[in-house]
């Protein structure tokens, strides 16, 4: 019974604390046009602490999503379009000789922000690469002898451009890993791309203020972390992620030979964490499975390795993640 009381208190308090999440999606509808599945997956990213890698073709509002986010949310954003040529230095900055004090003084990279879009992420070199995966994963960074924290929050959301594979440094399977979610963008219906026509042919885009400030999402994150998982909900992720390894134990023997490796202990962090955010946006108190379902493919398909079999056989991530979520075992 006491149970039962906490989970309605705890229902009250995400109803009450959530109220901003309307706001945010409302702002981001005025300026993008579809692109429901976006909007959410950024969402949930900002409110459980995670950097989001998007894939698509140019385009579809990657870059003018998270700027529209940046602006409802009064804090600092940059962007660093990612180049064969860019050095880590542009990324996280430098050490800048003053000839009027006679010393080193250090010049801080557009890293230093709480909104980071890391455009093209896979044109820039290795080197380039791991220092923006080193902030993302250490949330500091060190130039010269000191060490800087990153602002609070701090949100990277890379874009990679799925066409072009010339003169491109794909992101090695490792460090994909640091993103807590890969979202693939599709093209907007039809009938959302005649909005998008006529929006773009009356002009400029609509004004945005912020509805909420940094500090107020850090609050949020705090109560994210109070929405309840059950301990059966806390076996399905485990099963799930279980599954990516060893599929022939849940039944799944076809899926064998076209993994090569499966999520690691940090899909099923991620997993859970990106569940309890779902949840959160939903105005509820508890995590379901249908939270974690809605979440497993954006958690999962840049987790799990395709073997020469499954690419010759044009299996994707997607078709895995999906057998495993119809076959394995819900609460």
């Amino acid at each position: 019974m006491a149970e039962s009381i906490d989970i309605r208190e705890l229902n009250i308090l995400i109803e009450q604390k959530s109220s901003f999440v309307s706001s945010l999606t409302m702002g981001m509808n005025r300026v993008i046009v579809g692109q429901k599945h976006l909007v959410e997956t950024l969402l949930i990213g900002l409110l459980s602490d995670g950097h989001i890698l998007l894939e698509g073709v140019p385009g579809l509002a990657k870059t003018l999503a998270i700027k529209t986010l940046a602006q409802l949310i009064d804090s600092k954003y940059s962007r660093i379009q990612f180049t064969p040529d860019l050095l880590p230095a542009d990324v996280t900055g430098t050490m800048i000789y003053s000839q009027k004090d006679e010393k080193f003084q250090v010049k801080k990279g557009p890293v230093f922000a709480n909104f980071v879009l890391a455009d093209e992420i896979n044109r820039a070199p290795a080197k380039v690469q791991s220092a923006l995966l080193e902030a993302m994963q250490e949330h500091q960074v060190t130039i010269g002898s000191e060490t800087f924290d990153m602002p609070n929050p701090f949100l990277v959301m890379a874009t990679q451009n799925p066409i072009e594979q010339e003169g491109t440094y794909p992101l090695p399977e490792a460090q994909v890993d640091r993103f807590m979610l890969k979202v693939i963008i599709d093209y907007p219906t039809i009938e959302e791309e005649k909005l998008i026509i006529r929006e773009n042919l009356q002009g400029a885009l609509p004004e945005i203020s912020p509805v909420i400030s940094a500090s107020e999402i850090i609050n949020a994150r705090d109560v994210v972390r109070k929405v309840y998982i059950d301990e059966k909900i806390e076996q399905y992720i485990a099963d799930i992620v279980f599954a990516t390894r060893y599929p022939d134990r849940y039944g799944l023997p076809q899926l064998k030979d076209l993994i090569t490796f499966g999520g690691s202990p940090r899909a099923s962090i991620n997993l859970a964490k990106a569940s309890r955010a779902y949840a959160f946006i939903k105005r509820r108190g508890y995590v379901i499975p249908e939270d974690v379902r809605a979440v497993a493919h954006d958690v999962l398909r840049h987790r799990i390795g395709l073997s020469y079999e499954a690419e010759a056989t044009n299996v994707t991530g997607e078709e895995i993640v999906s057998d495993i979520i119809n076959k394995v075992e819900v609460p």
